[in-house]
């Protein structure tokens, strides 16, 4: 009988091959279709492998009704195409997908969906990625992963998890606080959207209680008319950045007030500092921030465990009971699960070497959409991995032409003879 691995190496054998001539992309995301049309400027051909079946499956598939784009849509541009004119300066989420859409049609881009990648493996002996789904294997000289960060629902461990009686869900099936009304929610996360699920349960007349487990920096959205963020980055070309963290604080604090008072204790890392050691993002007020002040969204502390009867035990003692559960707890990537035999990422599918050089790994290996920096870092690295790729094709085109003039010049020198 086979063994495992000899199982495995009999179903690459199997899979009926397919060469690709350019890169193989995985994943079908902003990630994926920036790397395909940069590569494509440049004059190189792709392949994307999706597993589901259409681009942009997190936005158009796992996200809620209300989602809007946190950040000013210049923020948020793929390279080479930016929104239209006409977009509000944050574009809803049907109008996010609009322009994915419109970006993969103006570059040609057509993903093969339904092709979940089973296992990617480099060859050493051939010098090839094999790139294995269900009925096929695709052999190209370079991989691009593009799953990104948040490729799967981060799934909490909650003692006592399978004695709640009701419903328990995460923000990636959550659509909108209709079908919660009247309810007592808990939503656990503080996150960017554990705030905004909390406020549309308010707006939806549920009962929500948003549990914060640790610090958390919130900041308005807006600042003297500007986006936060905006601000942010205009500061940093002049100031250091613990300096313009103590800034975005102050205005923070005369605006929204002291959010410890609110349950909401702040880091003491500032946001920029935090976001960029541990991609950790602040949370951009749009309105949950004056319903926890009101009472309609109760702050509660972590959850301890779920007891026998169903109701839930936090850690300062309280016990509640509640109809729905809300896991607001965020993604994670799911590279681990199909990349084997590569040392490039972390045991959570990160690479391990930090921003600005996780791009690129070793024997044609590149990586977009990991750098915790949302679009703007997506549409940096979709640039360089093209321009980097586009440059080992023409030096290994070059290599050839040189060759060839070799082999003329020696056939000459031979028939002079």
């Amino acid at each position: 009988m086979a063994s495992g691995k000899e199982q495995e190496q009999q179903g690459f054998k199997q899979a009926k091959c397919v060469k690709v001539h350019g890169p193989i992309i995985v994943g079908a995301g902003p990630s994926g279709l920036a790397a395909a049309a940069c590569l494509s400027q440049q004059g190189v051909p792709s392949i994307i492998l999706e597993k589901s079946d259409c681009i942009a499956s997190l936005w158009q598939q796992r996200t809620y009704d209300r989602l809007k784009l946190h950040l000013p849509k210049q923020f948020c541009e793929l390279p080479l195409l930016g929104f239209p004119a006409n977009f509000p300066k944050y574009p809803t989420k049907s109008q996010f997908i609009s322009y994915m859409e419109s970006y993969a049609s103006h570059f040609n881009i057509h993903p093969k969906f339904n092709q979940a990648v089973r296992k990617a493996e480099y060859d050493r002996v051939k010098g090839i990625w094999r790139v294995q789904t269900e009925h096929l294997e695709y052999h190209s000289r370079w991989l691009i992963a593009a799953t990104g960060e948040n490729a799967e629902p981060l799934i909490p461990q909650i003692v006592g998890y399978g004695k709640f009686k009701g419903t328990i869900l995460h923000t990636s099936e959550y659509n909108s606080g209709s079908k919660f009304k009247n309810q007592r929610v808990l939503v656990i996360g503080c996150g960017n959207s554990g705030m905004e699920v909390s406020l549309d349960l308010c707006r939806h007349n549920a009962i929500p209680h948003m549990v914060v487990r640790n610090t958390v920096h919130v900041l308005p959205r807006e600042m003297f008319g500007m986006s936060t963020f905006g601000v942010a980055m205009a500061l940093l070309k002049w100031l250091p950045l613990r300096l313009v963290d103590k800034l975005l604080l102050l205005v923070a604090n005369l605006t929204l007030g002291n959010t410890d008072q609110l349950g909401l204790k702040r880091p003491k890392t500032g946001p920029i500092e935090l976001k960029n050691v541990t991609g950790k993002t602040p949370v951009l007020d749009v309105g949950a921030l004056s319903q926890i002040k009101s009472g309609k969204i109760k702050v509660m502390e972590g959850v301890k465990e779920i007891t026998k009867n169903g109701s839930v035990k936090f850690v300062d003692g309280q016990e509640r009971e509640f109809e729905s559960i809300i896991l607001a707890t965020g993604y994670k990537s799911n590279v681990p699960t199909w990349l084997e035999g590569c040392d490039f990422f972390t045991k959570d599918g990160m690479p391990k070497t930090p921003f600005p050089q996780g791009w690129k790994g070793e024997n044609g290996l590149y990586t977009v959409g990991f750098t915790r920096r949302g679009l703007l870092g997506t549409a940096s690295d979709a640039v360089k991995i093209a321009h980097d790729i586009a440059g080992e094709r023409e030096a290994a085109k070059e290599s050839i032409r040189s060759c060839n003039s070799h082999v003329i010049i020696h056939l000459d020198h031979d028939g002079a003879k």
